[in-house]
C-alpha cells in the first residue's frame, strides 16, 4: 500500500546532523530544513508539520525565548515538538526546556536512532492530521455554512445548511461539477483530482455556483485536505458573503490549481451583453418574435437568431429563457427600458 509521506519540520544550522536526519527519515517524511527559530516558526505555521525538530547546539541560544510560540499558536499545539541536545547540556536544557517541548533527545542518541524513535512516534499513536480530521468531524452539521466531505468530484457527506441551500437531501450519485456553472466541467474535475493528489493542503477561490432553483450566486468557496493519510479527500466550505476570510490566508500550504480553475470558472459570468444582445433581450422580455425584433431593430431574423444563439452560449444556458433569467438575476439588462 502506498502511504503518504508525513511532514516533518527541521531546524538546524549543522549540515552533517540535517544530512544524517534525512538519511534516516526521507522515506517516511516529506522535510523541509531552515535554520533558525523565527523563520521555522512562520514555515510551521504554512506547514502544518507533524513533527518539528529543533536542533538545539546549533541555534542561537538568544532565539529559543521565542519557542514557547509554538505550542501557544492553535494550529501548531498538535505538532509534536522535539529537541535535540548535548548529552553534557542535559540539566539546563531540561530545566529550561522540558515544558514547552513534547519530548528530548540527547546526543547519546545516535541520529540514526534518533530517526527510528520519531518514525516509531508517528506512525504509532500519533496524528496530526487525524486530530484535526476528528475534531472537524464533530462539528460538521453545527457550522452554519454550507459543507461537504468530498472524495475527488464525489459528495460523500453534507452537513444541514449545504442540504437547505441546493435543495438536497442524499448523497447518491451527487457531484460537484453538479453545482458549477461553467462551461469546462471537465477541467473542473481535473483540477480536483489534481488537488486531491498533491501536497497542497488548502485552496480559497471564488466562483460561480447553481442552486437547484435554478439561480447563480457568487461565492468564495476553500477547500481543504483534513487527513494526509487518506487519499483524494478534503473539504469544502462555502460562503456566499465576500466580506468574510473563510481561512487564513497564512494557514496551509496553498493551491493554485483549484484556485485558478474557480476562478475562471467565476468570469464566466463576469461580462456584460453588447448593445445589440441587450436590444433582443430586452424585446424578448416584452414577449417579442424573432419577426417582430427583425422589425423593430430592422436586422434580419437570420442576424437575430445568431445572436440569440451566442446569448444562450455565453451564459452557459441550455434555452433563451435561462438566459433571460441569468441575465435578471445578474442585474445585466435594465428592467425599466425593457
Amino acid at each position: 500500500m502506498n502511504i503518504e509521506k508525513k511532514q516533518l519540520l527541521l531546524i538546524s544550522n549543522n549540515a552533517k546532523f540535517v544530512t544524517e536526519i534525512k538519511e534516516g527519515l526521507s522515506l517516511h517524511f516529506e522535510i523541509n530544513v531552515v535554520n533558525g527559530i523565527h523563520s521555522g516558526y512562520h514555515t510551521a505555521l504554512g506547514l502544518l508539520p507533524d513533527i518539528i525538530l529543533l536542533d538545539h547546539p546549533s541555534l542561537d541560544s538568544k532565539s529559543f525565548k521565542n519557542l514557547a510560540n509554538f505550542k501557544s499558536t492553535h494550529f501548531l499545539n498538535k505538532c509534536w515538538l522535539i529537541m535535540y541536545a548535548e548529552e553534557s547540556s542535559r540539566r539546563t536544557v531540561e530545566k529550561s526546556y522540558s515544558g514547552i517541548t513534547d519530548e528530548i533527545f540527547y546526543s547519546s542518541t545516535e541520529p540514526s536512532l534518533l530517526a527510528g524513535k520519531i518514525i516509531k512516534r508517528v506512525y504509532s499513536n500519533f496524528s496530526l492530521t487525524n486530530y484535526w480530521k476528528d475534531s472537524f468531524m464533530g462539528l460538521f452539521n453545527l457550522l452554519a455554512n454550507p459543507v461537504v466531505l468530498l472524495e475527488q468530484d464525489n459528495i460523500i457527506q453534507m452537513n444541514d445548511a449545504f442540504k437547505q441551500t441546493f435543495k438536497v437531501e442524499s448523497t447518491d450519485g451527487i457531484k460537484l461539477t453538479d453545482f458549477v456553472k461553467c462551461e469546462n466541467k471537465a477541467k473542473v474535475k481535473e483540477s480536483l483530482r489534481n488537488f486531491a493528489r498533491g501536497k497542497h493542503m488548502k485552496a480559497v477561490t471564488r466562483t460561480v455556483l447553481r442552486l437547484k432553483n435554478d439561480k447563480v450566486r457568487n461565492a468564495k468557496i476553500s477547500f481543504s485536505k483534513l487527513d494526509k493519510m487518506i487519499n483524494g479527500q478534503y473539504i469544502m466550505m462555502i460562503h456566499f458573503s465576500e466580506e468574510v476570510e473563510l481561512v487564513t490566508e497564512n494557514i496551509g500550504t496553498n493551491s493554485s490549481i483549484v484556485e485558478n480553475c474557480f476562478e475562471d470558472n467565476a468570469r464566466i459570468a463576469d461580462f456584460s451583453f453588447t448593445k445589440r444582445e441587450k436590444e433582443i433581450i430586452q424585446l424578448l422580455c416584452k414577449g417579442y418574435k424573432t419577426k417582430e425584433i427583425s422589425e423593430t431593430l430592422f436586422i434580419s431574423p437570420k442576424t437575430i437568431e445568431k445572436h440569440r444563439a451566442n446569448i444562450i452560449k455565453r451564459t452557459n444556458s441550455e434555452t433563451i429563457l435561462e438566459s433571460i433569467i441569468y441575465a435578471i438575476s445578474h442585474n445585466l439588462i435594465d428592467l425599466q427600458v425593457a
